[in-house]
């Protein structure tokens, strides 16, 4: 259970984020990303949905109504935004390469070094049944790979995609997922932001996966 005290202490982080978001040029973001925008908003896509950050106060927010209503961007999607926004390498790229996220060894140490296998255990879920998550992979308007048992291709932004690959378990190994993303994504974030990113896609994928696993007939995999 997260307590009061650390849901006040990641909206006191994003907060911050956003006025630091403030002190950044905005029409050289915007020109760097290609942006739509408008006198009171920068728009972005981010996996799959349409967000917007207030010029003026630097908060965002999305919408799947074209903002008639609105909600608050969540800890793990706004920090991902700022992070790319502000931070991304003046020159940044893709090597259109793909790679496991394991190995990018740049990182040394921490929290997300590849023996604690944080990316593997954010997805790991035994009882994934492959069609069900394929379909809540399409859901997000994943692109269909046609590899492993399931494979998709996500945009999390216009210009930053990652692929999640999965296998169910069998009598010798047990489920695995994998995430690969471009050589150069650390152009984009730092390193530790890949936990906001990623732990925000597979949580969408889990929420489309138990509506659809509520009415899925399951006929179908007999």
């Amino acid at each position: 259970m997260i307590s009061k005290s650390m849901v006040s202490n990641y909206e006191k982080m994003k907060d911050s984020m956003a006025g630091k978001f403030l002190q950044y040029d905005q029409e050289e973001i915007i020109q760097k990303f290609l942006l739509e925008h408008d006198s009171k908003y920068i728009y972005i896509q981010f996996v799959g949905r349409r967000y917007r950050i207030n010029r003026l106060t630097g908060a965002i927010s999305w919408s799947k109504d074209h903002f008639q209503t609105e909600e608050k961007a969540g800890y793990n999607e706004a920090m991902t935004i700022y992070d790319v926004l502000c931070y991304s390498k003046k020159n940044c790229h893709l090597a259109n390469e793909w790679v496991n996220i394991n190995s990018l060894t740049t990182v040394q140490g921490g929290t997300l070094k590849k023996e604690n296998d944080f990316f593997q255990s954010l997805g790991k879920h035994d009882n994934w049944k492959t069609k069900v998550l394929a379909q809540a992979c399409e859901a997000l308007h994943g692109k269909d790979l046609k590899k492993s048992d399931v494979a998709y291709e996500f945009d999390l932004f216009p210009f930053l995609s990652l692929i999640l690959r999965y296998w169910e378990a069998d009598e010798d190994f047990p489920a695995t997922m994998q995430i690969w993303t471009d050589k150069n994504i650390l152009d984009y974030m730092h390193y530790e932001t890949l936990m906001f990113a990623v732990t925000h896609i597979i949580e969408r994928i889990k929420d489309e996966y138990e509506l659809i696993y509520q009415n899925f007939n399951f006929t179908e995999l007999r």
